[in-house]
């Protein structure tokens, strides 16, 4: 069967986003403000929770309708079919936001929405109760401007969660966000890497697991593998493909440095968790001391603010990785900051920006070619 997706993503991440699924075999994939739409079954379900770099989440779009009242609220979610989606016995939280619609209350409009599906799920199943005490679904709502779109969603946790950060420095930089400064740097397998402020290593991660066509979901679960329309063996079948696609032939290497030893010695054990400890390595050291080599691909996320007491003590590190960079000169720099006076600082214009954003603060990725 044939399913319409949503993959839910931050500004400026959607068209590193969108290759992942055109990667994994998704038709009529379609980019737009913060977000990727395609169509696959339930192969391309597993194959896009697994393989996506750069989303959130992977929701299975179920309903589209104008809605206005709470009647045709509830007259729109009972049409889904959820008998052949839900169990009898399903737990089913739901949750949802509304945005410029007639319908504001976001809890009056969960309360419907789960009453629909109640409904349903009894005339469906031939049942008077539900006592959502089996496997947990989780139905997500959003109305927009009074056009209600109505998910599944497939992935739990959200896609930035890989598995291999259980701990990490103050305000790091999320791993979607993080693939996408990767996927913008151009990483091959034969790229050198380089961190000055790696803090707890993802960017020198997510680097190796895309320079070796490591999926960044393979060691992880997502709460669509126990829905009971999707065949197990399709989850076998992505992860077998998944793990066929790993190149262990590549000779990349990834290396992070950063001024806190704790910080070093997390860095390495996430780089364990991630399977590719071998590809990476971490110093502590100044980034005053900093010497890339000229074969090297930098990226990096200054301190800024939140690992810093002051604005002035983040304009010193910033000039003097500019200065460290000026005395050597590398292949690629990369830089992503909130730091609105950062070039002036640097000391030099970036050949190109992009507006990223970092959770739900707005950043500039600074390229220099």
């Amino acid at each position: 069967m044939t399913y319409e997706f949503i993959a839910p993503c931050y500004f400026g991440t959607e068209r590193s986003a969108a290759f992942d699924f055109k990667h994994v075999g998704a038709t009529d994939v379609t980019v737009t403000d913060g977000r990727v739409a395609f169509r696959g079954d339930e192969q391309v379900l597993a194959l896009a929770n697994i393989f996506s770099r750069c989303t959130e989440r992977i929701l299975l779009l179920l309903k589209r309708a104008r809605v206005k009242t709470f009647d045709e609220l509830f007259d729109a979610v009972t049409s889904v079919p959820w008998e052949d989606l839900l169990p009898a016995n399903a737990e089913f939280p739901v949750k949802g936001s509304s945005l410029s619609s007639q319908l504001s209350s976001v809890p009056a409009c969960q309360s419907i929405v789960k009453k629909a599906i109640v409904e349903r799920l009894k005339r469906g199943h031939h049942v008077g109760v539900l006592p959502e005490d089996g496997e947990l679904y989780k139905v997500r709502f959003s109305i927009r401007k009074d056009e209600l779109e109505l998910f599944l969603d497939t992935s739990g946790d959200g896609l930035h969660k890989r598995g291999y950060r259980a701990h990490a420095t103050e305000a790091p930089i999320k791993e979607t966000l993080a693939a996408t400064m990767v996927d913008l740097a151009r990483v091959r397998g034969d790229s050198l890497m380089q961190d000055p402020f790696c803090g707890s290593g993802t960017l020198v991660i997510e680097a190796a697991q895309k320079a070796l066509r490591m999926a960044p979901g393979l060691r992880r679960h997502f709460i669509a593998e126990h829905y009971s329309f999707v065949p197990q063996q399709v989850w076998q079948q992505a992860r077998t493909r998944a793990l066929d696609e790993i190149d262990r032939t590549a000779s990349f290497e990834g290396i992070g440095f950063d001024l806190d030893p704790q910080a070093i010695e997390l860095a390495a054990r996430n780089a364990r968790l991630a399977g590719v400890g071998d590809r990476c390595r971490f110093f502590a050291a100044d980034v005053r001391k900093f010497a890339p080599d000229k074969r090297s691909i930098v990226i990096t996320k200054p301190p800024y603010g939140e690992r810093l007491g002051d604005l002035a003590g983040a304009a010193e590190l910033e000039k003097a990785l500019g200065e460290a960079l000026a005395a050597n000169p590398v292949q690629g720099l990369y830089i992503i900051t909130a730091d609105a006076e950062f070039e002036q600082n640097f000391g030099k214009k970036a050949g190109k920006r992009r507006k990223l954003y970092n959770g739900m603060i707005p950043c500039q990725l600074y390229m220099y070619f």
